[in-house]
């Protein structure tokens, strides 16, 4: 269980706390684009906490100033590494619209406000664009030859050539321009102990699982033989930084081979050459097992920011949410989940969530709620696979794996351990739910639609064009009509609550057309459904929709396909939906007043 928020102080966020704790020395600095907030939700809190379990002194550099390099220097050399990352999101993503504007907020800062005071006419944001870059050049200036470490989602997803959508061209790897040592990918847990124990025990940073280093022609032939370099089963050499800006089609191929090898959790060492420099990833960890898991939430958070008095909206948003379960099976075409967290579903246990609901009912201030229990996809808890897994791990496109095991009685008991505890008033599962896996959950839908879901159910058909669809890997329409109907028998078997539906929609996907988008309208209309959340296709780096979005053809068939690039062609889509719901909305209407004239 986690130890009361009063014995455990958050970690320092200065050098002066540093010294009032009696230290001489720092062993790493954390550096982040967010506030510092001390919840497990918050990988740098998490990363924090983990190495200081370990014995480590760590302290934490919150939004620096990235003018000069001031802010770095108030706090001494590391004596191990200094660990980087933009925070929670990508920074282009914190910054940026997918239509790239300038956001006037920023959830991760305080009062939501991304600018520093009243500075917005200059310029002076909180959080930088590109911010690993941008760090790490001012900490290479602060502390000389003290190892840099990158992470996060910003470096894991742009650790090799990936799409810029606010500079709307191809970049080369984070860790080679940044010129960082070391580049951490995936949720790092194992790979950040791992880079500690060698730092302490002066050892070479090479081979260490999750992780890419950078190297020159040289430095290659110096790790590793050049006939081994040759071997198919054991390096994938992927297409260059100048091979895909020749042919982007090469992009595509690129992030299809990436990944293929990160679902079969490949034993084989990419490789991939920049402008001057290789990128060399060495395999990915095995997954954190459920112990290991569950050790991660006994650390000592006080789950509150750090100073107190500040209000940040991502706070609020997840304070008295728990997290149940890591990884994604799902394959999203949009979605860049799997490539951080891992194709792998590992599930906490029902004993170690009980026990932090229970800590959170008994914090002060507690308001009965818990808000959330869920991770990327809620309903994915306590699944496994009968057979242990495969190579594909495509547990849900384009029908549910026979291999793949729901255990349902699992989370129904849970949820019951979790609403008997003294306190909780009421409890949410807030984040996405599959909606074939509910289906094949009848128990569970029931329960959680019935006492668990905050106001209006949110589902995410994306969309309902059976092409569109495909090239998203989402399940078939059908599905949804079926769920619906489901849904509805629900509804009228508990009469006290009526069931709403609110549907997300994704416009302007790679090959969607006009045409389908008027699809997508009248299909929900059919279903009863009305579209009031739905968002531009962002080419977020990462994902296999974003190599469409580049190269314009589609992974499978090979063949262009429709893509809406400037503003104005995805604004044309936003149109076509509004006024074809619009139209609809209005037609309806007309009829109803008509039947009621000539009655």
């Amino acid at each position: 269980m986690q130890t009361n928020n009063t014995t455990t102080p958050p970690l320092p966020v200065s050098w002066e706390e540093c010294q009032t704790r009696g230290w001489q020395s720092l062993d790493v600095l954390l550096v982040t684009g967010d506030a510092y907030i001390d919840h497990p939700s918050f990988g740098i809190a998490l990363i924090g906490r983990l190495l200081e379990k370990q014995g480590y002194r760590v302290a934490i550099l919150s939004q620096p100033r990235f003018d000069n390099a001031d802010d770095f220097k108030t706090y001494p050399p590391p004596r191990l590494f200094c660990g980087i990352t933009a925070g929670n999101l990508d920074s282009i993503v914190a910054n940026y619209s997918g239509n790239g504007k300038v956001r006037d907020t920023d959830s991760y800062s305080p009062d939501g406000n991304p600018w520093r005071g009243n500075a917005r006419e200059k310029g002076e944001r909180r959080r930088p664009d590109r911010a690993s870059l941008i760090y790490t050049s001012l900490a290479r200036s602060a502390y000389g030859s003290v190892p840099i470490v990158l992470g996060g989602i910003e470096g894991s997803l742009r650790r090799f050539v990936h799409f810029d959508y606010k500079q709307n061209k191809l970049r080369a790897s984070f860790l080679t321009d940044a010129k960082a040592d070391l580049l951490v990918y995936g949720m790092g847990e194992k790979a950040v102990l791992e880079i500690a124990r060698r730092r302490t025990e002066n050892l070479p940073l090479t081979g260490i699982a999750g992780t890419c280093i950078r190297a020159t022609d040289r430095e290659l032939l110096e790790n590793f033989d050049e006939q081994e370099l040759t071997l198919a089963r054991k390096f994938l050499r992927l297409p260059s930084y100048a091979q895909i800006l020749g042919d982007k089609r090469l992009f595509l191929e690129a992030e299809i081979e990436i990944d293929k090898h990160l679902r079969a959790y490949s034993p084989r060492i990419l490789l991939q050459r920049q402008q001057s420099h290789w990128v060399i990833q060495y395999p990915q960890p095995a997954p954190l097992s459920p112990d290991e898991l569950d050790a991660l939430y006994t650390l000592p958070f006080s789950r509150k920011p750090y100073p107190e008095n500040q209000q940040i909206p991502a706070y609020q948003m997840i304070k008295d949410s728990v997290t149940i379960v890591r990884g994604c099976s799902g394959n999203c075409s949009f979605c860049s989940i799997t490539r951080h967290q891992g194709p792998a579903i590992v599930s906490r246990s029902r004993k170690s969530i009980v026990e932090e609901c229970q800590h959170i009912a008994a914090c002060p201030g507690f308001s009965g709620t818990i808000s959330d229990l869920g991770g990327p996809t809620a309903n994915l808890y306590g699944t496994s696979c009968t057979i242990g897994g495969c190579k594909k791990r495509d547990c849900l496109y384009p029908k549910v794996c026979s291999n793949l095991k729901i255990d349902e009685d699992l989370f129904l008991q849970l949820l019951k351990d979790v609403e008997n505890i003294e306190g909780i008033k009421h409890l949410f599962v807030s984040s996405g739910l599959r909606m074939e896996l509910l289906l094949k959950a009848p128990r569970l839908m029931e329960r959680i639609i019935g006492r668990h879901t905050p106001g209006s159910l949110k589902i995410a058909p994306e969309h309902s064009d059976p092409e569109t669809l495909k090239l998203m890997h989402k399940e078939p329409h059908e599905l949804l009509v079926e769920f619906v109907r489901r849904c509805r028998e629900i509804s009228r078997k508990n009469r006290s609550r009526d069931v709403q539906l609110t549907p997300y929609v994704i416009s302007s996907h790679p090959g969607s057309t006009p045409a389908s988008n008027v699809r997508l309208v009248r299909d929900m209309k059919k279903l009863g459904l009305s579209i009031r959340k739905f968002q531009d296709f962002t080419p977020t780096p990462g994902s296999l929709s974003t190599a469409m979005y580049v190269s314009g053809i589609a992974p499978e068939s090979k063949k262009p396909i429709e893509i809406a690039k400037g503003q104005a062609e995805r604004l044309a889509a936003r149109k076509i939906i509004e006024q074809e719901f619009h139209k609809n909305t209005l037609l309806r209407k007309n009829v109803r007043r008509n039947k009621k004239n000539s009655r």
